[in-house]
């Protein structure tokens, strides 16, 4: 990950600094331009991104006064700081066909279905997801590589897919927070400079009451879509799989390998890449596929023939040339977000945010809205935790909260929420992987909405809120103490 570093409010010439009214004309603009271009015409996020690119670039020139120059190098910044995202992206399109036609998919389709329920699926789902996320330090490493495995057992025992994508995302951002090897977990420790393991046992109650009560409600879909399945389509569905596809414990060799390697802490792209020379290995050898026909599924997809129109439609993928539809969106989301960011209308928004608070609860929400707003408007989960991170560092201070309380709320609502922003970095590689639109799952991603709840309740009651010995406060306040109220003076 390219190191990030935002141009902060008092790092800025107040000459050059633009009001608070001039930062929200670039964002009504967009406002507009999204709203106009996918609500009201129906398009593509590409061009009205586009146009808020141009309208942004030209108040910023005119109005603002920066260079071409400076606005490009926003860009460039922003686009290096991306980069690994769009890699990415590209890879896990490539192993996802790899895996299909190696027959790795198919196999884990093949064995869920012998196993799972439809009243288990979707807590078992979100729990699994939740412990190789955990292991291996990456949301989307589990999502790009089990999530169309998933989705296809859920398809076959009745689940509608986005409940499967909601309950995924839910398990696999759950697991990434509490471990020691995912890159955002320890970038939000970094610019809060707390302790690692400080942040992540600060994220821990929060977690697992927020995943908690994912699980369960999970549970209770599960349980309406109990015996839904028509009578023998489990068996006509593995019969398609084992017509097309050779279904042998060889199969999962790509997930061992690339499993492997990220709990061994290689880092997401070398062990996802390393995942797609697999798959092509285990397509020759198991599946007996030529080399170029191999090595050309993963670049241009694949077309199943299994006789079931279902079985087809969720093995039927575009490979790697694919993932260029989401790669052009994201790269006109970081631009912009490049843009807003050189201008200083970041900033300037964040400042005004943090102006807001008048105690822990107040701090605690405006650290949640800080950072969602970054989501919506830097397109990158990264800006979500850096930006905040930095600016509202020394208001946590002013309170004697230690840092730790800022790192897991810069965490709780930025990271998780990422993947609830349609042009956002995550919502397009979870939508993209999983072949469900962000906003036909978002209603079931509960742990996206659960998490940043759970962090203001944690600030209106005070619960898990660490104070500085010696700040005047008791050492951690408790529910009912009167600290974390949003009163002047009482914290």
């Amino acid at each position: 990950m390219v190191a990030f570093e935002p141009r902060l409010f008092e790092d800025i010439d107040p000459d050059e600094r633009p009001s608070l009214a001039a930062a929200l004309v670039p964002i009504a603009g967009m406002i507009v331009f999204l709203s106009v271009g996918i609500v009201a015409f129906d398009l593509d996020p590409q061009f009205p991104l586009l146009w808020g690119i141009a309208f942004t670039g030209l108040f910023a020139r005119y109005h603002l006064g920066l260079s071409w120059d400076d606005l490009y190098d926003g860009i460039t910044d922003s686009l290096l700081m991306g980069m690994k995202v769009i890699i990415i992206m590209f890879t896990v399109y490539a192993l996802i066909s790899s895996w299909i036609q190696a027959g790795t998919i198919p196999g884990l389709m093949y064995y869920g279905l012998e196993f799972l329920t439809p009243a288990v699926f979707l807590p078992v789902t979100a729990i699994l997801a939740a412990i190789i996320s955990f292991a291996v330090g990456s949301s989307w490493t589990t999502a790009g590589a089990l999530g169309v495995a998933f989705i296809g057992i859920g398809s076959g025992l009745g689940i509608p897919e986005p409940m499967t994508a909601g309950a995924i995302l839910s398990g696999a951002y759950a697991g990434d927070k509490q471990s020691p090897l995912s890159d955002t977990t320890n970038l939000a420790a970094a610019v809060t400079n707390t302790d690692l393991y400080d942040h992540i046992n600060a994220m821990r109650a929060g977690t697992l009451v927020a995943f908690g009560l994912s699980v369960v409600l999970y549970a209770a879909i599960g349980l309406d879509a109990a015996g839904s399945i028509p009578a023998g389509r489990l068996d006509s569905i593995q019969t398609a799989l084992q017509g097309s596809y050779v279904i042998s414990p060889l199969v999962f060799l790509p997930i061992v390998v690339t499993f492997g390697l990220a709990v061994y802490g290689i880092p997401a792209l070398p062990a996802l890449g390393t995942g797609v020379f697999a798959g092509v290995f285990t397509s020759m050898l198991v599946q007996g596929t030529g080399f170029a026909a191999a090595w050309s599924a993963a670049q241009s997809g694949t077309g199943p023939e299994t006789g079931m129109e279902l079985v087809d439609g969720l093995l039927d993928t575009s490979g790697m040339i694919d993932g260029a539809w989401i790669v052009t969106i994201a790269i006109a989301a970081l631009s912009l977000g490049g843009m807003l960011e050189r201008t200083g209308i970041l900033a300037v928004l964040a400042h005004h945010l943090g102006r807001l608070c008048r105690g822990v609860a107040s701090l605690t929400g405006v650290t949640a809205l800080s950072a969602v707003s970054m989501n919506i408007l830097a397109a990158e989960q990264y800006v979500s935790i850096v930006v905040p991170g930095m600016t509202l560092r020394n208001l946590y201070e002013e309170q004697g909260l230690k840092a730790k309380n800022l790192s897991r709320a810069i965490e709780a609502s930025g990271t998780t929420t990422s993947a609830l922003i349609p042009w956002g970095s995550g919502g397009l590689f979870m939508a993209g992987t999983l072949g469900v639109s962000t906003l036909e799952y978002a209603p079931y991603y509960f742990f996206g909405f659960f998490s940043p709840l759970v962090l203001l309740i944690m600030g209106i009651t005070g619960w898990q809120i660490v104070y500085k010995e010696g700040s005047g406060a008791d050492e951690t306040a408790s529910p009912g103490s009167g600290v974390g109220t949003g009163v002047p003076g009482e914290d």
